[in-house]
């Protein structure tokens, strides 16, 4: 079985897709590993990770969240997921659920 890690983002207050949400995942040591964007689906066109680059430890999703909500005058900028993938062949799945001041997350299937 290969893993992956994988997220997409919906923007509650237009209640859908975040289209154009840039996502970077790094690792403990603060390295940027990859850098994307939603499409159109709110989803990355190609995962965060693939079973070549899975592997365990501390990982960090960073949204950005002010650069997609730049037509309003929220409260949050980046927003870090921090997490931990424990075993490299079961795929992750990191899905944000946001607004200009709030946010939501959760470990999907």
């Amino acid at each position: 079985m290969s893993g992956k890690l994988s997220t997409h983002v919906l923007d509650l207050v237009r209640g859908g897709p975040a289209v154009g949400v840039r996502v970077d995942l790094v690792d403990e040591s603060g390295a940027i590993l990859k850098s994307l964007r939603t499409n159109a689906d709110g989803r990355t066109d190609e995962p965060m990770t693939s079973a070549d680059g899975m592997r365990a430890g501390i990982f960090e999703l960073r949204f950005h969240l002010a650069e997609y909500f730049a037509d309003h005058t929220g409260f949050l900028d980046v927003v870090p997921v921090r997490f931990r993938i424990a075993d490299a062949t079961q795929s992750y799945h990191v899905p944000l659920l946001c607004t200009p001041w709030a946010y939501s997350t959760y470990r999907g299937s």
